[in-house]
């Protein structure tokens, strides 16, 4: 059937807006320690920019606090230095060997905000998906417009189309409300 392509290209769109969404998700920094919150970071050592995960281990020791062991030590002071610069409200303690970041807990304002954030980028999500269907529809049109598909084909194939949507949309807001709960639990 002509249109399947552009329903599996659809649908690789929404799944690649799920992944996004995650890995956005996990970025934020809820009160607990992640190592996905720092991994990323531009640190300047050794005349060059890299990731911080290239230039040190980083571990969860505990629930509120994340351990950065470099593999040189001349580096500790630029990750601090990095840390510092991304703003991201943590306060980094460099011991000499490793460097030691205690998480915040959060206030009831900024868990609120963080919130307002997950549902932004919830809806960020829905407009990707939005988006990669409004694609799939105009190449629905336009095969049927061509007579490559019939008047049927073309809303079976937009039925088709929906039910993926609704799935993925479906997914969005589960993780939107999984992650709200998350930042909402003290």
């Amino acid at each position: 059937m002509p249109t399947q392509p552009y329903i599996v290209t659809a649908f690789q769109e929404f799944q690649n807006a799920l992944i996004h969404l995650k890995s956005e998700y996990a970025r934020l920094q809820t009160g607990r320690a992640s190592p996905i919150l720092v991994e990323d970071l531009k640190v300047e050592a050794y005349g060059a920019i890299q990731p911080l995960k290239s230039m040190a281990s980083v571990s969860v020791p505990d629930p509120r606090m994340l351990q950065i062991q470099p593999w040189d030590r001349g580096v500790l002071n630029a990750i601090e230095k990095a840390i510092q610069a991304a703003n991201l409200g943590l306060n980094p303690v460099n011991d000499g060997r490793v460097i030691r970041v205690p998480m915040p807990p959060l206030t009831e304002e900024r868990r609120k905000e963080l919130v307002k954030t997950v549902h932004q980028m919830e809806e960020q999500a829905k407009i990707s998906i939005r988006n990669a269907r409004g694609t799939a529809h105009s190449a629905f049109k336009t095969l049927e417009a061509d007579k490559q598909i019939s008047e049927d084909d073309r809303r079976m194939a937009e039925k088709k189309l929906q039910e993926n949507v609704d799935s993925s949309n479906r997914e969005v807001e589960e993780l939107a409300k999984k992650k709200a709960a998350e930042i909402m639990t003290i």
